[in-house]
């Protein structure tokens, strides 16, 4: 019974480390990281990670601190600074899932902006763009942002940050 027990994990454990191989095999090892802020009164500082894939998509990963119990943070892609009022969604991203005591954490494999138009990551890193994440997907707590931080061409504006962020638009 050993033994089937430590054949079964051992092969589990295999399957595991090839999942992630495949993953590490379809990056290109190019990457750009943002840093994102707090938006609000809570303290959720993070991280948005841009991973070029091996196709010319982008593996998006974000990090958030400070998140509590299981709730799905909506995560949304802007055109424009962080700082301007009511900007469209020009993507929606994978929410972030919090964890008590733990980072959040969201994965998205970009391919198309909202509108159906491809983007690669060559693309998306110059995008003039914010990433916003919500406090939640409705009621009175989804305009409550959470973190935030501009990414691309817009990353290069000095005046951005947490006092500059504004509500976004989000239908």
């Amino acid at each position: 019974m050993r033994t089937i027990i430590s054949t079964i994990f051992l092969g589990i454990a295999m399957l595991a480390c090839q999942e992630n191989e495949s993953e590490t095999n379809d990056l290109t090892g190019n990457e750009v990281v943002y840093a994102l802020s707090p938006g609000s009164v809570y303290t959720t500082p993070g991280t948005v990670t841009f991973k070029e894939r091996k196709d010319g998509t982008t593996l998006i990963v974000l990090n958030l601190q400070g998140t509590e119990g299981n709730a799905k943070h909506p995560v949304h892609l802007h055109l424009g600074n962080i700082s301007a009022p009511d900007a469209d969604i020009t993507a929606l991203l994978n929410p972030i899932t919090g964890k008590t005591g733990k980072t959040g954490k969201s994965e998205t494999l970009l391919t198309q902006l909202a509108d159906e138009t491809s983007i690669t990551y060559e693309q998306l890193i110059k995008l003039n763009a914010c990433i916003k994440v919500h406090l939640a997907e409705a009621g009175p707590d989804k305009d409550i942002i959470l973190a935030g931080g501009n990414i691309g061409k817009a990353a290069l504006d000095a005046s951005s940050g947490r006092s500059t962020m504004a509500v976004c638009k989000s239908e």
